[in-house]
């Protein structure tokens, strides 16, 4: 393994400064939606990896929320994340400066959106949104594009309302993340909620890959036992970004190393990735300015 992944990048890596800035330590941010113990088993195997690519000590973090992240990357304690497009544009709206967009998942298809998907107990009788009405409504965190600034923006232009409680839905809350919301759906606590899927392969399966899937492979749900209600528009896959300040030779291993893992590693790359991909492909800042538009507005 280290053999073939020090090969991929030896070539872009002798590109580096001959007197390249050295660190100490690389730390890995996860972004919320499954309970922390999940996300760091998951994610064990990229550490590893990047512990043996850049030669230095490697942890993982796992904040309570997706604004644990962020507010890492902003002050330099953590390096590297797959934030969502939400969560980059509200990185990159706190400082410009602060992160670099490197690589996008790859769907079996070939692309790179997914969307928010609203779902609901079947036995619930909930079919739609109209059934909705009056009912209570589970968002996940207010940095989640899925989870959030989609929906809330979406949701409203469907209904005619507004999402605050009483409007249309008799509550609207904030469950903590994806996999939180799922298990109130799930166990009855929320009527209905929103969170991410690729919308590719079988409802069954939880779709191919997202949050839906992980819960599934966790065993947390049956997916027979849930149907889907609404769904968003496709929303931009969120970047793997690095910290701009990083040295230019660990971002150019990092961003090697992850775009080599699909064929190199591909068990890994489907812990990290959360289901069936094509892996990663380069992304640069363009692609989110339609979701840093639509967090400004929602600011305003």
């Amino acid at each position: 393994m280290k053999k073939l992944i020090a090969a991929l990048v030896a070539t872009t890596a002798i590109a580096a400064p001959a007197m390249a800035q050295e660190i100490s330590e690389f730390r890995i941010g996860i972004l919320g939606g499954e309970n922390a113990q999940d996300r760091l088993s998951k994610q064990e195997c990229l550490r590893e990896q990047t512990e043996d690519l850049l030669g230095v000590e490697t942890k993982l973090f796992a904040p309570a929320d997706y604004n644990g992240v962020i507010q890492g990357l902003l002050g330099g304690t953590i390096d590297m994340a797959w934030l969502g497009a939400s969560g980059y544009a509200k990185t990159y709206l706190s400082d410009p400066e602060a992160v670099e967009p490197v690589l996008v998942k790859v769907n079996t298809d070939g692309s790179y959106g997914y969307y928010s998907i609203g779902f609901a107990r079947k036995d619930s009788g909930i079919a739609s949104l109209e059934d909705m009405k009056d009912k209570t409504f589970g968002f996940g965190d207010p940095n989640s594009t899925s989870g959030f600034l989609i929906p809330s923006i979406e949701i409203p232009l469907a209904t005619g309302a507004t999402m605050t409680s009483g409007d249309y839905f008799g509550e609207v809350k904030f469950t903590g993340g994806h996999e939180q919301t799922i298990v109130a759906v799930n166990n009855g606590d929320v009527d209905g909620g929103v969170t991410w899927a690729d919308g590719l392969g079988d409802w069954e399966d939880g779709y191919q890959s997202g949050a839906l899937r992980r819960a599934v492979d966790a065993g947390l749900v049956d997916m027979n036992d849930l149907v889907e209600i609404w769904k968003s528009a496709p929303i931009p896959e969120g970047p793997f970004v690095l910290r701009t300040e990083l040295p230019e030779d660990v971002k150019i291993k990092m961003t090697g190393m992850l775009a080599s893992m699909n064929s190199i590693d591909p068990d890994c790359m489907y812990n990290v990735l959360g289901g069936e991909s094509k892996g990663l492909m380069p992304i640069t800042h363009d692609a989110y300015e339609i979701i840093i538009e639509a967090r400004k507005l929602k600011s305003n």
